[in-house]
């Protein structure tokens, strides 16, 4: 095949979890695209918006049928719709029958494209995925030295110390992300995040957590 074009189809990128990486499968650097597939609770797209990354994204509904929330509007979408969330500020998610497949494209106008953080600790994460929490580690901690200044990463790194009986290094590794996060997402996001169970009743846990606040780009 030519190095000018490849093919690939989506059935035979690996999954992580239900993102399908498509992206970092075909080695896009112009725009951030990815596939994403529902999850326990049928949630395909976390509710989210792209504030911080000013981006505008494209939703298409390839496989099923899925329904978008869009500013608190409902949007019913079977397969072949499209949903083109202009502004960033707007939240945004969907959810799906068991056999939907959503396709999200997006990148920042007028600026070139950069992987988001969270996508860099996707081998992280399939390693927490098969349980290898040490390995997981590893991969999360060269995340953080990527993306120093992304709160994704300090995250990861404070739900695996806590999974492997870590205390102080969990706290002090969600302290930074939730300093990080300038939105205030992963402080809700901690609150029921059952990697958090050993420091569920610590005192200083509660205390980080007990503010307000998300999920990833589904981009990336």
């Amino acid at each position: 095949m030519s190095q000018r074009w490849q093919t690939k189809s989506l059935a035979a990128i690996p999954t992580i979890g239900q993102w399908i990486p498509v992206r970092r499968e075909l080695g896009v650097s112009a725009f951030g695209i990815n596939a994403w597939t529902p999850d326990e609770k049928g949630v395909v797209i976390g509710e989210h918006d792209e504030t911080q990354l000013g981006h505008e994204e494209l939703y298409v509904v390839i496989e099923g049928h899925a329904t978008f929330t869009v500013d608190g509007d409902e949007v019913d979408a079977p397969a072949g719709t499209l949903v083109y969330v202009r502004e960033p500020g707007a939240k945004r998610k969907a959810t799906g029958t068991p056999e939907t497949l959503v396709l999200a494209v997006g990148v920042k106008p007028g600026e070139a494209y950069t992987p988001s953080a969270w996508e860099a600790n996707a081998p992280g994460y399939q390693a927490y995925l098969e349980g290898d929490h040490p390995r997981a580690l590893e991969l999360f901690e060269a995340g953080a030295k990527a993306f120093p200044d992304a709160p994704t990463p300090a995250y990861n790194i404070a739900c695996i110390n806590a999974l492997m009986g870590n205390r102080d290094v969990a706290l002090a590794s969600l302290h930074r992300a939730l300093e990080l996060d300038p939105d205030d997402r992963f402080r809700k996001l901690a609150q029921d995040d059952d990697d958090f169970a050993s420091l569920r009743d610590d005192p200083e846990f509660v205390e980080l957590v007990s503010a307000v606040a998300g999920q990833p780009d589904p981009v990336g």
